[in-house]
């Protein structure tokens, strides 16, 4: 799931890979990973497919960038995730990207390639769960650090109740600085270090147990 506050954008997963959600595959799984200095992509489905279409549209993003002599807009890239969803051979697949170029933004990429952008999106099979807490208790002017506690509380509330997911927790933060992913190898642990961050700082990257960008 991802959300856009006031100086950037969080992106938070869950850890756990299943089969059908009777099997846990996987307790480890990254299901965040970064497509350019300033946009990375969340994604529930198949993992095949997942970084299958990770490596395209990273590699999609980089051609557009020698094309044009730019990078792509975080819009931009939204519009090439869709038209790859719904021209490439991915079966299962949900994604909720986010961005920061001129300002913060989160986009909604359905199974059949649509679009929309949102000040906050869900995908997955807990996504309900997780739009109960985030429509209680999101607003548009938190900053990252407080957008990060919110975030990851609808993260946790979906494993309570999903078999499907659990395990552990990745959060990506992107500002116009940086954009730092983090994580950790459990649900508490991460709501502790995450809502400690943002008591101390109010703003700013979330402390970490573990950190890889490389997702897939």
């Amino acid at each position: 799931m991802g959300a856009v506050g006031s100086d950037g954008v969080v992106l938070a997963a869950d850890a756990r890979a299943s089969l059908g959600g009777r099997f846990v595959t996987n307790q480890r799984m990254r299901k965040i990973a970064p497509v350019d200095d300033r946009t990375a992509v969340a994604f529930a489905g198949s993992v095949s497919d997942a970084q299958a279409f990770v490596r395209r549209l990273r590699t999609e993003l980089r051609l557009y960038e020698m094309r044009h002599g730019s990078p792509a807009s975080v819009e931009t890239a939204a519009t090439t995730a869709g038209d790859l969803v719904r021209r490439g051979p991915y079966r299962v697949l949900d994604l909720v990207l986010g961005g920061v170029d001129e300002e913060p933004s989160v986009y909604d990429i359905g199974q059949g390639g649509g679009v929309m952008q949102s000040d906050y999106a869900a995908s997955g099979s807990g996504m309900q769960l997780a739009y109960g807490t985030l429509e209680g208790a999101y607003e548009s002017d938190l900053p990252v650090a407080e957008l990060a506690t919110v975030v990851s509380a609808a993260v946790r509330n979906a494993t309570e109740r999903d078999t499907a997911s659990g395990d552990g927790m990745t959060v990506a933060t992107i500002t116009d600085e940086a954009l730092d992913i983090d994580a950790y190898d459990g649900v508490d642990s991460a709501m502790a270090s995450i809502t400690d961050s943002a008591s101390e700082s109010g703003a700013g990257p979330i402390g970490n147990e573990e950190s890889n960008g490389e997702v897939v």
